[in-house]
């Protein structure tokens, strides 16, 4: 809106026709402004309102980030956990099957001396075997 000069006539004051037409272009111009001013005011309070809708959307991300990172973490030290466990029970298993294994080889070793020892037993029964009957056959040849 410019600056507005009113005329003056002689000795009456101003002329009524420009106040009018200047006080009808000050009621357009508050008009427009008043106008501008409520279409701002609700364009701020559907700004708040989109505020505090993002505000709550973000703290429940921030939320669900925790709560997942949380979730994550604990999901990792019971896989840990049950990792070691299992290793555990694989060494304890592979400490009994060594130890069973060590117990058959002793046992195998024991029966191959057993073994060995019958077969020494039948070896002097034989040879004492042979011997008598070589004597035996000896004493016919003398007897003949």
């Amino acid at each position: 809106m410019k600056i507005k000069d009113f005329l003056k006539k002689h000795w009456i004051g101003y002329n009524p026709e420009e106040v009018d037409d200047f006080l009808d272009e000050l009621t357009k111009c508050y008009s427009d402004i008043y106008k501008k001013v409520n279409e701002s005011e609700k364009e701020v309070e559907d700004m708040k309102t989109k505020l505090e809708h993002y505000t709550k959307i973000e703290a429940t991300l921030q939320n669900t980030l925790v709560f997942a990172q949380s979730a994550a973490d604990e999901t990792k030290n019971a896989a840990q956990k049950q990792a070691e466990q299992i290793i555990k029970e694989a060494e304890g298993n592979a400490r009994q099957l060594s130890s069973n294994l060590d117990s058959e080889i002793a046992e195998k070793k024991k029966e191959l001396e057993d073994v060995k020892k019958q077969f020494d037993v039948y070896k002097a029964k034989m040879e004492s075997l042979l011997i008598s009957q070589l004597e035996l056959i000896k004493e016919m040849s003398k007897n003949d």
